[in-house]
């Protein structure tokens, strides 16, 4: 099972027991067709440093990231997009889906709250909120920028979530966490599949940034998602 995959799957799983229906369908709905990079980003940074990790047993610490991410990216786009325009009365997408963004979030600080990434989980989302706050007194031409980092943090998050796994709960030194957020900021709008924004030889960097790298600890690298 690659990367993406397994992601997607403990994503969805996180998920299942959410009620009313509605409201799980529309957690559902986001991740059907989401990018799962950053869950994958953080399975290969688990991998990079120990190919020989369990990674089903790592699948919460992916799902978490992700969720925490598709939380705060629905969220900055009900914060960009007034989520009530035009809706007619009684129609409650509009509100299920600031109810989703909430879960979503709650749900991946839940999966990552025992982890040493909890402290850097709660940091990316104090950070979003921050962001989003400044972004108001910005031009229209420097809002892009800001926004991107959400992903450059949430990418700095998976590096920490999948690093500290496999790594004696150390931080990642900061190279790599350098090398995470420039993956991040490689790409506008939204995020491509996991194989198009991790590259070939992307777990052999983060193995060399983690100053463990060696020529049979590179492992194959993950597929689309």
């Amino acid at each position: 099972m690659d990367d993406a995959v397994r992601a997607r799957e403990a994503a969805r799983e996180a998920l299942s027991d959410i009620e009313p229906e509605s409201l799980r369908e529309v957690l559902d709905d986001r991740l059907v067709d989401a990018s799962m990079t950053p869950g994958a980003l953080a399975l290969l940074s688990a991998r990079a440093l120990d190919p020989g990790a369990d990674l089903d047993a790592l699948a919460e610490r992916a799902a978490g990231v992700q969720l925490i991410y598709e939380g705060l990216r629905l969220t900055r786009r009900l914060a960009h997009d007034e989520p009530w325009v035009g809706v007619r009365e009684g129609d409650v997408r509009a509100d299920l889906e600031i109810l989703a963004a909430d879960v979503l979030v709650s749900r991946g600080f839940y999966l990552l709250a025992r982890t040493e990434a909890a402290s850097r989980a709660v940091e990316t989302v104090r950070s979003f909120g921050r962001d989003q706050t400044v972004r108001r007194s910005l031009p229209a031409a420097d809002r892009p920028a800001l926004d991107r980092n959400l992903e450059a943090d949430v990418f700095e998050l998976a590096v920490v979530a999948g690093a500290t796994a496999v790594d004696d709960g150390r931080e990642p030194p900061a190279a790599l966490v350098d090398y995470a957020s420039s993956l991040a900021r490689g790409y506008d709008g939204d995020l491509p599949p996991a194989a198009a924004v991790l590259p070939d030889r992307a777990a052999e960097r983060i193995a060399a940034f983690s100053g463990e790298r060696s020529d049979d600890r590179v492992p194959s690298s993950p597929t689309d998602g």
